[in-house]
């Protein structure tokens, strides 16, 4: 066993199945202007029979299945199945005028953004004796 296995015994290319569960969508996200973009890895499919994508408050399901051909094989490394993803998007994420394209095994799904998100704000934490609490004259 080398130093390197030893030290990371997970290889990287199985981080997000560690993370997410094994039938997890890998996914990228960042901004692009006013658009949060959201990229998915989904090579091979069918994207009007195999990815679905939804809606549900301000999360994103993103849906696939991939069906094994009924072929012989001596050696396979792909994976077959129900893979899913949920992905939560920016409160400033906009419903209508979401888009999602599939070209070259790439999911790829830009959701609109409306203005600036109101940063939060802090909340004062205040002490009080416990309930019940015996008072001492």
């Amino acid at each position: 066993m080398s130093t390197t296995s030893r030290l990371f015994p997970l290889d990287l290319m199985q981080l997000p199945g560690a993370l997410f569960g094994p039938q997890a969508v890998r996914v990228e996200e960042y901004t692009d202007g006013d658009t949060h973009v959201v990229r998915a890895e989904a090579p091979g499919l069918d994207p009007e029979k195999d990815i679905a994508v939804s809606l549900h408050g301000n999360r994103l399901n993103i849906r696939v299945e991939r069906t094994e051909e009924r072929i012989d094989k001596a050696h396979s490394e792909f994976h077959y199945g129900s893979f899913a993803r949920t992905v939560q998007l920016p409160l400033n994420a906009q419903e209508d005028g979401i888009t999602a394209t599939y070209v070259a095994g790439i999911l790829e799904i830009r959701v609109p953004l409306a203005g600036k998100v109101t940063p939060g704000r802090e909340i004062p934490v205040t002490t009080r004796p416990p309930a019940g609490a015996a008072k001492h004259k």
